[in-house]
């Protein structure tokens, strides 16, 4: 896509999420930077019900691009409407992990990732799909899932990226592995693991690392499963989980596809950028250059 300035005058739809770590805090500062660099705000009723997605709908004719304030979850939410209309995509990194900006190189400074909007440059970048739900940086099964399923959002919003250690020491010594089939490219893998996720951009989870290598516009799906025996063994592979470099372990399986299948012996829950949006068995596909994203390039 061509590099394009936003200009002058331009109208954006603002979505600010209130229960986002800084959501509610950073308002009324947001709107005051977007004032500055002449960008026209509009917002929906604080007591309108309808998702982002239908309010990006709704207000398509009326602006010509859309701001979201909040973390992963909340560009979960915004993510089909923004697929529907063609509208680029503004971030203000206002969240508790913040992956999808991070991977995207858009910093956590408010005024600096308002001055990436009003810069201009756009990235057309890929987005995931599981049964229907996207997402914009990983999906999961296993312990990641349980883990968002137990992590509440207000242990989030109190303790930020340290909410996801405390969650996870929890449940780390109950993990187990499952019997699972991966289905790919016309072969079935019997398989038992802990943690099987599919990545589309960079980082998940606080910051930990699918593939090092992996971009959210690079055509391609980065999985990854944990095939350990013992609970104790993700303690070690914590640091190449942090760098991406799980793929070095004997035990771990790793390939890029642009889709996969993966029923498991029993229902486990499926996450998408940290929220469980249902269970297995769970049908994975790569949507290329869905969506465009004001970032750095």
């Amino acid at each position: 896509m061509p590099e394009q300035k936003v200009s002058p005058g331009k109208t954006a739809l603002l979505l600010i999420n209130h229960h986002s770590r800084k959501g509610r805090h950073e308002k009324q500062r947001a709107r005051a930077l977007l004032m500055k660099s002449n960008i026209a705000v509009i917002e929906p009723d604080e007591d309108d019900n309808r998702t982002y997605a239908e309010l990006i709908v709704a207000f398509s004719a009326r602006v010509s691009f859309v701001i979201v304030g909040g973390g992963d979850g909340t560009l979960n939410a915004a993510a089909p409407g923004l697929l529907k209309t063609g509208l680029p995509l503004g971030i203000l990194p206002l969240g508790t992990a913040n992956d999808f900006a991070r991977t995207l190189g858009i910093p956590p400074d408010l005024e600096q990732a308002v001055n990436i909007i009003t810069a201009g440059q756009q990235r057309d970048v890929d987005l995931g799909e599981v049964n229907g739900h996207l997402f914009l940086n990983v999906s999961s099964i296993g312990f990641s899932a349980e883990l968002a399923h137990n992590l509440t959002a207000e242990s989030k919003k109190r303790w930020g990226v340290g909410g996801y250690a405390l969650a996870a020491f929890r449940l780390l010594r109950q993990s187990r592995p499952f019997s699972a089939t991966l289905i790919h490219e016309g072969h079935a893998i019997p398989i038992k693991t802990v943690q099987v996720s599919v990545g589309n951009g960079r980082f998940y989870g606080g910051g930990m690392t699918v593939e090092r290598s992996a971009a959210p516009d690079d055509g391609l799906l980065d999985v990854y499963s944990l095939e350990i025996a013992h609970w104790w063994q993700m303690l070690a592979l914590f640091p190449f989980l942090r760098r991406g470099l799980q793929g070095r372990w004997r035990n771990v399986r790793t390939f890029s596809t642009t889709s996969l299948t993966l029923h498991t012996r029993r229902p486990h829950y499926i996450n998408a950028d940290g929220e469980i949006i249902g269970q297995t068995p769970a049908h994975f596909r790569l949507m290329n250059k869905a969506i465009s994203v004001f970032a750095v390039r």
